[in-house]
């Protein structure tokens, strides 16, 4: 039973490697002249290889007959064994210099196809996805296809190629017994390599993962240096790091030992069959059914086909890992996007800038809703505020306005159009959004503020930086707005990405607007400053703000209260203080909190 289930897997592990080979073909068609035309070298290559011992038993044959025409006959026949070698040398060389194209191009498309994927695939994806091991995944699958196609190009076929050439000449010029030897001793040689190789393979898996667990052990350590030091655990992660590696050693030394049986066990059979046909061919010569020549040719043969065997192993190696690691690149391209345009679809026509939410329920997993029968409009040019406590579902909002996810019941619309209706390029294309975590790309702050519309002249750009109040801090620095702010604008303070977003945010000219919780990590100076530069940038735009600050919502036309996903109250500040509800309770709350110090 065990074993059905093996072959069974087995077998779906074969057809995913088929599937995946087929997949790669798309990669490869641009250039297909290219790669035929590769192909063809790589043919004339392995002629001009297997020619070389016919010529070479030619010229041993002319010597040992000792002709009349010795001064020419070898002459011109050492001068066409030079030629051979120069072509064989040539069209190896021709072929690769051909091939480079279509292999490199291969890796450039499947590269950019997976990252256009990516960009596809919604954001649920991308929360639960780990970054490093995506790109991993991608490195090595891209990788993967260029290991392949060199090794099929530069290895596979030419043995194929050169076996099929081989077994032509000595079927037409010597007894079937010089085929049969020659052939049986590759299959041998090839079997036992690939079953030792196999075996192998685990001694291999087990280092590497001990080797990533031993360096992951050893950073972890010094990461946490101070911590470390306090408890005075030096030994401790010693210890943890020596034993890992004692592991990683027993397996380096099993898989050394296990290369050593495979070079010898390789070597024997290459010593038997070599053995094998000088004896068959050196029986020949004595009974004068063979030349001297002959015997050379067939030897040479013989060791000319072991010569790219001996990397059989590593080949076979090399291509199951990389068919490993191209299954887990095409698994990633089958993933289907969980948010995509209906067939046909529109842009949105855009008039004012209204927004409705009609009774809309969601749920990010179906046993725990989030969002229940939440209904309330914006109307064009209204600043709308949410506030509630953690987990109530506000950022939900902007996620489903966004449609980086679609709601479970009810719809959203802007102008009366619901979204699922209309392109996500063209909803998201009038929607700007501040965010409570501004992540900025690792380049300039030109770069940064250029982001929310490309195209935008150097005018516009510093227009938005002004409306942002950004301008007099960006004067300041040595080189301006080609300061680079480093990684994820770790370079700027939280008040100085605030306010890049906000002018991105405004270079894009959106309709309407979003702040999400926009000035909840910062401190209370810079919170009035970047509140002061939000109330203007609102003005004439339909808002949305989501907001944990009751204090930063005061002015707002319209407060809506959240509490389990559900909205229990709405109307302006006095008119929630005088309700005497939630609200009344959050903003008494919040008052104790911001005297307490004083």
């Amino acid at each position: 039973m065990v074993h059905n289930i093996r072959s069974q897997s087995q077998v779906h592990k074969d057809r995913r490697d088929f599937h995946n080979l087929r997949n790669m073909l798309p990669f490869l068609w641009e250039y297909r002249g290219r790669a035929l035309f590769a192909l063809s070298c790589l043919v004339l290559a392995k002629l001009a290889n297997v020619g070389i011992p016919l010529v070479l038993k030619e010229i041993v044959d002319g010597l040992e007959r000792g002709d009349k025409a010795l001064l020419v006959l070898p002459l011109f026949l050492l001068l066409g064994y030079g030629a051979l070698r120069l072509s064989s040398t040539l069209f190896n060389e021709l072929r690769d210099a051909v091939f480079a194209r279509v292999r490199y191009r291969a890796m450039r498309n499947l590269s950019s196809r997976v990252l256009a994927h990516l960009h596809e695939l919604s954001l649920r994806f991308h929360l639960e996805r780990q970054t490093g091991a995506i790109s991993r995944d991608l490195e090595r699958g891209t990788r993967s296809v260029s290991t392949i196609l060199n090794y099929m190009v530069f290895s596979i076929l030419p043995m194929v190629v050169e076996f099929g050439l081989v077994a032509a000449v000595l079927l037409s010029r010597y007894d079937i017994l010089f085929t049969l030897v020659t052939f049986g001793t590759v299959v041998v040689y090839v079997g036992f390599t690939l079953a030792v190789t196999e075996w192998r393979m685990e001694y291999r898996h087990i280092m590497n993962r001990l080797d990533s667990q031993a360096n992951s052990q050893a950073f972890d350590s010094l990461i946490n240096y101070e911590t470390v030091k306090y408890f005075g655990n030096e030994p401790l992660e010693l210890k943890r790091f020596d034993e890992t590696l004692s592991r990683w050693e027993d397996n380096a030394v099993k898989s050394q030992t296990s290369m050593s049986l495979l070079n010898f066990g390789q070597g024997g059979i290459i010593a038997i069959g070599v053995t094998l046909i000088m004896i068959l061919a050196a029986d020949g010569v004595v009974t004068g059914s063979m030349s001297l020549g002959d015997l050379v040719l067939v030897n040479a043969f013989m060791l000319q086909l072991f010569i790219p065997l001996n990397f059989l192993g590593m080949v076979y190696r090399q291509i199951k890992y990389s068919l490993a690691d191209m299954d887990l690149i095409f698994k990633l391209l089958e993933r289907q996007p969980e948010i995509t345009d209906a067939p046909e679809v529109g842009a949105l026509r855009l008039d004012g800038g209204k927004v409705r939410f009609e009774r809309v329920d969601f749920a990010y997993q179906a046993e725990r809703e989030i969002l229940h029968g939440i209904d309330f409009t914006i109307q064009a040019g209204e600043k709308v505020a949410v506030v509630g406590h953690s987990g109530a579902g506000k950022s939900t909002l902007s996620r489903l306005l966004f449609r980086f996810y679609d709601v479970s019941d009810g719809c959203i619309t802007i102008d009366g159009q619901d979204i699922r209706r209309v392109s996500q390029q063209s909803l998201r294309s009038v929607i700007g959004i501040v965010p409570q975590d501004t992540v900025l790309f690792n380049d300039t702050i030109l770069y940064n503020l250029a982001y929310g519309r490309l195209g935008a002249t150097l005018e516009e750009i510093e227009e938005a930086a002004r409306i942002a109040h950004i301008t007099d801090f960006i004067q300041q620095l040595p080189e301006g707005y080609r300061t680079v702010v480093g990684e994820r604008g770790l370079k700027l303070s939280g008040g100085e990405k605030q306010r890049v977003a906000i002018a991105r945010a405004m270079l894009k000219r959106p309709r309407i607007l979003i702040f999400d919780e926009a000035t909840s990590s910062l401190d209370s100076k810079t919170e009035q400053a970047i509140q002061e530069t939000l109330r203007e940038v609102a003005r004439n735009h339909t808002t949305l703000v989501i907001a944990h600050r009751l204090s930063t919502v005061v002015d707002a036309d319209r407060i809506l209260v959240m509490e389990g996903g559900r909205i229990v109250e709405q109307g302006n500040h006095l008119e929630l203080l005088a309700f005497e509800g939630l609200y009344r309770q959050m903003w008494q709350l919040q008052q104790k909190e911001e005297q307490a110090p004083a």
